[in-house]
């Protein structure tokens, strides 16, 4: 995955020979883009912060479970992913105005959301693998996994500062962007992120594969249920973030047809598309512990009632 967030503004002159206009492109981005990141600014923190409600207060799910500590920071990725879209939706309306140290601190937070979700992902999937296919009686005690988290966030925190602290503003034709201060750092994050988001999803499908054998053959599913949220959340991940790194690494390719102006606007359009829908995650994990999760489901039910009759 790679975040260009200026690609398309600062590449209306694509060929030597032949002016490719992109205004329409541009036009469409600055009005569908802000209206759809303050929607998923607005149900991201009412269900995250449910979510974070949820395991902090009622007893049903304040047990210590190694399955609500991944949910409890998965919660808190999301969150601070969800951080930095107000500031992206003003940059497509008005261009980068919150200076270097706001471009720094949004490409940060940004990117702990994004690796944090990532890791804590894997983490679960392969806590469930382990419990189905290699089950161990105090697993979920063991202490080598509790501190799990806290190196997510440092690694997390530590790649992010990387990527945060070589971007920086750049003017451009009375305009202002947030973006890194050279194409080959830039390039090196745009590999390493792919590589990264590459990795992780076949570590998941293995585990996955693993457990879909063990599940078939076992008589009792009964012991599994955990198994079906983790697959619904990395399923939905991989939905939405497998596109839009499949459309970065096409506009990042040089060569025909990929340099022809219609297909390159096609995959401006399909950009967008692709972004939206990645960026959407943060605010679905929650609808999926609701939907899927009967913990979760019977809680909110609960609290429905309560304020019913208040």
């Amino acid at each position: 995955m790679t975040e260009e967030y200026t690609d398309i503004y600062n590449n209306i002159d694509d060929y030597e020979d032949q002016l490719c206009r992109k205004d329409e492109v541009v036009k469409v981005g600055s009005i569908l883009i802000p209206f759809f990141f303050t929607a998923v600014v607005v149900l991201s923190c009412i269900g995250n912060i449910l979510v974070l409600v949820f395991l902090a207060l009622y007893k049903s799910l304040r047990r210590f479970t190694l399955t609500n500590v991944f949910i409890l920071n998965l919660a808190l990725s999301d969150l601070l992913f969800t951080f930095g879209l107000p500031f992206w939706a003003s940059y497509y309306i008005s261009g980068w105005t919150f200076g270097e140290a706001g471009c720094k601190a949004v490409k940060f937070f940004f990117y702990v959301g994004f690796y944090s979700s990532v890791l804590f992902l894997t983490l679960m999937t392969v806590q469930r693998y382990m419990a189905v296919v290699h089950p161990l009686p105090d697993w979920e005690g063991c202490r080598g996994l509790s501190v799990s988290p806290f190196i997510v966030w440092i690694l997390s925190g530590t790649v992010a500062l990387l990527s945060s602290l070589h971007s920086e503003v750049m003017i451009e034709s009375d305009s202002q962007y947030c973006e890194y201060g050279s194409v080959e750092w830039k390039s090196g994050i745009a590999y390493f992120q792919n590589a990264f988001f590459f990795i992780a999803f076949v570590i998941m499908g293995y585990c996955y594969g693993r457990m879909l054998r063990t599940i078939t053959k076992s008589r009792t599913n009964k012991r599994h249920k955990t198994v079906r949220l983790t697959f619904f959340i990395v399923l939905l991940f991989f939905i939405g973030w497998a596109p839009y790194n499949i459309v970065m690494f096409l506009k990042s390719l040089t060569i025909h047809p990929f340099t022809d102006c219609e297909v390159s606007i096609r995959l401006d359009y399909a950009y967008y598309a692709c972004r939206m829908l990645a960026f959407s995650h943060c605010c679905i994990n929650p609808a999926i512990l609701v939907f899927v999760d009967a913990k979760f489901c019977n809680t909110l039910r609960e609290i429905s009632r309560r304020f019913c009759f208040v």
